[in-house]
């Protein structure tokens, strides 16, 4: 098991080093990760290659028997780059050239770019190749993070044009795949074609889907060349890995691609940074950890996990005492196998002056110092529990086409994608169940329950999947606007709503209502939820029940119709939820879910979560008490903030 902290040595006279590698040792650490923005100390000038400094920073730690986990370079290139060839600029949507002076400012589509990043990390992992204390090399750093992975320059509108060249062949199948008959848009070849940058009213919906198909294709290609080049010059002890930043859902590149090929995830995790008040809730940071874990169906590292305060600018919420070790076993629990505390000490000089570390400014060793301490100290009791794979009968499903359809098309001013999949995933992770979140092309046949959010596409394929999962017994939840749209974002012709999944669902659709996020409409229960009321948001599908149960009718005079619905279908059960309707009226659901569908589940008290892991036959229990009160569970009693794990 690797525990450790993110070390820039770089930024610090060199004379601290050698005190700096013995702090971090006398944290129990055994590993430390460096190098990634240090491309200009790697080249200086252009081919002159000098890895002088990281070779005694290397020499040291392995003094104090730390491996290292070791950053290619790529995501700050050096300034001497830019001024040489600025065509490798990335360009905004009004067409200003991002500037030297940031990270990440690059473009995919740069083929000087590519041809540069391709020499400084085949050079830096031929010179390692051969280095034990270097067990893993990490790709770039938080791969299109920060707007990154969107590029309006001519070079990627030149490989747009082949991008859909190579798709569609003849232009005759674009324009009618696309409907450009439509306010006259049809072209005569691909070099027409424009990006969809700002124009009046908006551009077509299938292009912009294709142009989030093209920023992923350019952002992956960079990634998966990387991984080429590593894989071919690295040391066989040695793995391969990027770090995943947060916002999975508004990013522009399909994450499974950009991972294939690596031998582990890694994920940076911030439950709180800077301008917030307060971090994101328990069960968003719970899904994001279990979003990594699927990413390649396997447990993952964390190599930048929040201790102090965080922020470029505005600086966020301090974790309170043991909070940031609470959040530290939280992903402990969901599947990471390995954390590195982001970072060793706070920078005093550059951007990230007000990102605190575990060691301040000041250079005292103070609390925060401590906690890592204990965690480490703890944790590596446990290595044995944190390897065992966590089984899910539970899926949450997601697709990055869908997802980029509703970021083009929003349709409810209210509407966001994470959002509508928290609200399935928070009463199931509220009964403390084991969720994956997958994409929905993976293989779904082995679980109980599929939670399915807002998916529009649905082709008949995906459809006969579902259908398949549903006769053998599983239970599904749909919601709003299912099956709307083929793969192409375009409408169903001929189609009663929602689409192919319209037999499972045991329903018909014939009216709809965008509701904004501060609308709401009542609903009230039917049948086995007589006397039940609630609201309803940000969407509304008028449903006609034709084999379904009503559960929930909307309260309303025009529109006295079903709200949510319960089907059975085969030997298995399909609810459709027709809004974003609260969580009580879902947490009953989950509730009467897990129990038919024998799901493993423990009830607790609000903002005590408890997550169980298996292992020969032994089961351990991780505790975390989300709030600042006292929390009991059984004869257990958790402190504000307190984590703890025990063996039943």
């Amino acid at each position: 098991m690797y525990v450790g902290v993110d070390y820039y040595p770089e930024h610090w006279p060199k004379e601290m080093m050698e005190e700096d590698i013995l702090g971090i040792k006398k944290l129990h650490s055994n590993i430390v990760r460096i190098g990634e923005f240090a491309w200009h100390l790697m080249e200086p000038t252009e081919g002159n290659f000098d890895f002088s400094f990281f070779d005694e920073v290397i020499e040291k730690v392995k003094e104090q028997d730390l491996y290292v986990m070791f950053g290619t370079p790529t995501a700050t290139f050096p300034a001497w780059l830019a001024k040489q060839y600025p065509s490798i600029l990335s360009v905004d949507e009004d067409g200003a050239t991002r500037n030297f002076g940031g990270r990440r400012q690059y473009c995919y589509n740069s083929p000087v770019y590519r041809e540069y990043s391709a020499k400084i990390t085949e050079k830096l992992v031929q010179h390692y190749q051969k280095e034990d204390a270097i067990i893993a090399w990490q790709i770039d750093n938080e791969l299109g993070h920060e707007g990154s992975d969107m590029c309006y320059c001519k070079q990627c509108h030149k490989e747009f044009h082949l991008f859909l060249e190579n798709k569609y062949q003849h232009i005759d199948a674009l324009n009618e795949t696309y409907g450009t008959i439509f306010w006259g848009q049809t072209y005569n070849s691909f070099d027409e074609i424009p990006m969809p940058t700002k124009t009046i009213t908006t551009h077509n919906p299938t292009l912009k889907l294709d142009w989030a198909r093209f920023r992923s294709f350019s952002l992956n290609r960079f990634a998966q060349e990387q991984t080429a080049i590593v894989r071919k010059n690295r040391g066989a002890h040695q793995q391969i890995t990027t770090n995943i930043a947060g916002g999975f859902f508004s990013k522009w590149f399909d994450h499974e691609e950009t991972v294939k090929g690596m031998d582990f995830v890694s994920y940076d995790n911030y439950p709180v940074w800077g301008g917030l008040t307060e971090p994101i809730p328990p069960a968003e940071i719970a899904m994001t950890h279990d979003f990594n874990r699927g990413l390649l169906d396997k447990n993952f590292w964390i190599v930048e996990e929040l201790m102090g305060a965080q922020g470029h600018d505005i600086i966020g919420y301090l974790p309170r005492p043991n909070q940031a070790k609470m959040w530290s076993y939280q992903a402990f629990a969901h599947g990471c196998t390995d954390m590195l505390y982001f970072r060793w000490r706070g920078m005093t000089k550059g951007a990230e002056q007000y990102c605190y570390g575990v060691v301040g400014h000041d250079n005292h060793y103070g609390r925060r110092y401590k906690e890592v301490q204990n965690v480490f100290s703890d944790i590596q009791n446990y290595e044995d529990v944190l390897q065992t794979e966590i089984k899910s009968d539970i899926a949450v499903l997601y697709d990055y086409d869908n997802i980029w359809s509703w970021n083009f098309q929003q349709q409810s001013s209210g509407f966001d994608f994470k959002q509508e999949l928290m609200r399935l995933y928070t009463p199931f992770y509220k009964l403390n169940t084991h969720i994956d979140v997958i994409p929905v092309s993976r293989d779904f046949s082995s679980y109980k329950v599929l939670l399915v959010p807002a998916l529009q596409i649905i082709d008949e394929a995906l459809a006969e999947r579902f259908r398949s999962f549903t006769e053998q017994g599983g239970t599904v939840i749909f919601t709003f606007r299912t099956g709307i749209k083929d793969k192409q974002n375009n409408i169903y012709l001929k189609q009663t709503l929602p689409g192919y999944v319209k037999d499972i669902t045991g329903i018909e659709i014939h009216e709809i209502e965008a509701l904004s996020s501060s609308q709401t409409v009542p609903i009230i229960g039917a049948g086995e939820f007589q006397g039940t009321s609630s609201t309803c948001s940000i969407w509304r599908d008028v449903i006609t029940p034709v084999t379904a149960e009503t559960l929930f009718t909307y309260d309303d005079p025009f529109y006295a119709e079903a709200a949510v619905t319960k089907n059975n279908f085969g030997k298995g059960l399909v609810y459709y939820v027709g809004g974003g309707i609260e969580e009580d009226v879902l947490l009953e659901i989950a509730k009467r879910i897990v129990k038919e569908q024998d799901v493993a589940h423990v009830e607790s008290e609000e903002g005590l979560e408890v997550y169980s892991r298996f292992i020969d036959n032994e089961v351990y229990y991780f505790f975390m008490n989300h709030t600042a009160e006292t929390k009991t569970f059984e004869s257990l009693t958790l402190q504000p903030y307190e984590s703890k794990i025990v063996k039943k």
